[in-house]
C-alpha cells in the first residue's frame, strides 16, 4: 500500500510539474519572439528557436523610451493606488459584515452579491462615470471604473474574517479601551495577510493588465498606460493592414509603425514586474484562498 502511495504522489507530481512547464511555454515563445529578426517572424513564424536574432526591437524601445516610460510610469501609478485604494474599501466593507452583532449584516452582503450577478450596462456605466462623476481623461478614469471595488473579493474576505479572527480577541481589545478602528487596524489586519496579499496581487495584475478603462475613458496621450499603447498599436497595425488600397501613405505609415517583434518586446516589458513579485506572493495563496472561500 505504501508502495501504491508513492507511485500515485509521483504520478500527480509529475502531471502537476507538466502543467507547470506549459505555463510557462507563452512566456518563452514572447520572449524569443521579442529577440527574433522582423524578417524571420515574416518568412519563419514564431518560434521557440529563432533563425535569426535582433536586438532591434529593445533597440526601438530605448530610442522611444520618453513614450514609453511616462506609459510605464502611468502603468505602475494606477497599479499602486488603485490596489491600495480597493484593499482599503474591500477589507473596511467585509468587517462590519463578518461581525455578527451588527445591524443588517445579511441586508449588506446581499448587495453585495447582487452585484456579482446583475450590472447597469456599458452604456449607462459610461454615463455616470463621464457625465455624473466628470472622470473622462483623467487618471481616476483608469483606477475608479469596473476594477475599484469587486464583490467576489469582498466575499472572500469577509468570510476570512468571520473564520479566522476570533471575536474573543476583538471582545478583549474593547475591553482594553480599543474602539471598533483601533481593533480593526491592530487586530484584525495583522491577523488576515494572507487573504489580503492575495487580493492585492489579483487587484495588482487587474490594473496592471487594463486596457478597457483607457480604452472607453481616456483619449489623451499623457494618460496611456503600457497595455494602452500596446492596443493602440496593434489596432493601428490591423487597421492599415486592411486598409492599405486606400492610399500611398497607408503605406508609408505602415512602415513606420513597429513591427512583431516591438510588439512582443513591449508585452515582454509589461508583464516581467508581474513575474517578478508573483513568486513572492505565492505562498499565501493557499492559504488566503481556501479559507476565504470557506462558509
Amino acid at each position: 500500500m505504501a508502495h501504491d502511495g508513492r507511485w500515485v504522489r509521483w504520478v500527480a507530481h509529475s502531471v502537476l510539474m507538466g502543467f507547470s512547464i506549459a505555463c510557462l511555454v507563452p512566456f518563452v515563445l514572447l520572449f524569443m519572439a521579442s529577440i527574433s529578426s522582423e524578417s524571420s517572424i515574416i518568412q519563419h513564424g514564431y518560434s521557440f528557436f529563432p533563425q535569426q536574432f535582433s536586438s532591434k526591437a529593445y533597440d526601438y524601445l530605448w530610442t522611444h523610451w520618453g513614450e514609453l516610460g511616462h506609459a510605464y510610469g502611468v502603468t505602475v501609478f494606477i497599479t499602486v493606488v488603485g490596489t491600495a485604494a480597493s484593499l482599503a474599501m474591500t477589507s473596511m466593507l467585509a468587517y462590519p459584515m463578518s461581525r455578527q452583532d451588527i445591524p443588517l449584516k445579511h441586508f449588506w452582503a446581499f448587495l453585495v452579491f447582487f452585484t456579482l450577478l446583475f450590472n447597469g450596462g456599458l452604456v449607462p456605466t459610461y454615463l455616470i462615470y463621464t457625465q455624473a462623476f466628470e472622470l473622462k481623461n483623467t487618471i481616476w478614469a483608469l483606477i475608479v471604473p469596473g476594477l475599484l471595488m469587486n464583490g467576489f473579493y469582498v466575499m472572500l474576505v469577509r468570510t476570512f474574517f468571520a473564520t479566522s479572527v476570533p471575536p474573543a480577541l476583538i471582545e478583549a481589545a474593547q475591553i482594553d479601551g480599543a474602539g471598533e478602528i483601533k481593533a480593526f487596524y491592530k487586530i484584525v489586519l495583522p491577523l488576515s495577510m494572507p487573504i489580503m496579499a492575495t487580493i492585492g496581487l489579483f487587484e495588482a495584475i487587474l490594473y496592471w493588465n487594463d486596457w478597457f478603462n483607457g480604452m472607453t475613458y481616456v483619449t489623451d496621450p499623457k494618460l496611456f498606460s503600457i497595455q494602452n499603447i500596446l492596443n493602440r498599436m496593434i489596432s493601428d497595425i490591423q487597421f492599415l493592414a486592411n486598409n492599405s488600397n486606400l492610399s500611398s501613405t497607408a503605406s508609408e505609415a505602415m512602415s513606420e509603425l513597429p513591427g512583431s517583434s516591438v510588439r512582443m518586446a513591449i508585452a515582454v516589458v509589461g508583464v516581467l514586474p508581474i513575474l517578478i513579485v508573483y513568486p513572492f506572493f505565492q505562498k499565501y495563496f493557499i492559504k488566503g484562498i481556501t479559507i476565504g472561500a470557506v462558509k
